[in-house]
């Protein structure tokens, strides 16, 4: 139609639809947050002022406070120590004999994370190296549907670990989260995992690309599940479990 093809169109749709972006987040998101004309948009809007604030210039997106400055190695020899709650006074504690592994940020909605960070930083221990040192009587699950069952202080909303009870790939592993300790030594993130999950939360998309630009400064891979190793550890004990793989050694 009109003598001009689909593929000569393509360059120009995409400058409408980015001319469209640009009208609406100057002009028409703030008219709306400020007569109230959608509560969807207010919500959009707050979401972007609190998880995309800039700590500096060159940093566009706060990740979570044991990245936005840089990432501090961890000790291999560490040998683990206590977290506890954010409570003030009698915190719930627990005891960790061993040092987290595969500690990554993680994008998913379910994971707790410190007020206005974007992701969480998790890792995992054995379950046999884990154990409620104090006031374990202010625990309580916080979705008891979940396959994870998480933890959670029941004054300051804090989760203290998170544990599979039901047959999983990852059955005999605790979720934690190591910036509730105090003692340095911990194994520092890996990966990002999920990333692309905190859009389904308010994140805008068109900042995703800031999001992960951000994580290969500091060296990180972003993934959208979990990393290839956690990955193909999923797919073997699957493939043990459906008889198309020999059963583990």
């Amino acid at each position: 139609m009109f003598g001009v093809s689909v593929v000569e169109l393509w360059p120009f749709l995409f400058d409408v639809l980015a001319a469209c972006m640009v009208t609406i987040k100057t002009w028409l998101l703030p008219v709306c947050f400020q007569v109230g004309i959608s509560s969807s948009l207010r919500t959009s809007l707050t979401c972007e002022q609190q998880l995309s604030t800039s700590t500096s210039p060159d940093r566009m997106v706060s990740l979570h406070p044991l990245l936005d400055n840089g990432i501090t190695p961890g000790s291999d020899s560490f040998p683990g120590g206590t977290l506890k709650c954010l409570c003030p006074s009698s915190p719930v504690e627990i005891t960790l004999t061993t040092n987290v592994a595969h500690n990554h940020a993680c994008g998913c909605s379910k994971c707790w994370k410190p007020a206005g960070a974007l992701f969480s930083i998790v890792g995992v221990v054995p379950r046999d190296e884990l154990s409620v040192t104090a006031n374990g009587d202010k625990l309580a699950i916080v979705d008891e549907s979940a396959v994870i069952q998480r933890y959670a202080c029941k004054e300051c909303g804090t989760h203290l670990y998170g544990r599979i009870e039901k047959e999983h790939p990852f059955y005999g592993l605790d979720f934690v989260h190591a910036e509730l300790s105090e003692e340095e030594g911990w194994q520092e993130p890996q990966f990002a995992a999920f990333v692309s999950s905190v859009i389904e939360q308010g994140f805008d998309p068109a900042k995703i690309g800031e999001v992960r630009a951000r994580f290969r400064e500091l060296g990180l891979e972003t993934y959208d599940s979990l990393s290839p190793p956690l990955m193909d550890a999923i797919a073997a004990w699957t493939g043990r479990k459906n008889g198309k793989l020999p059963a583990a050694a």
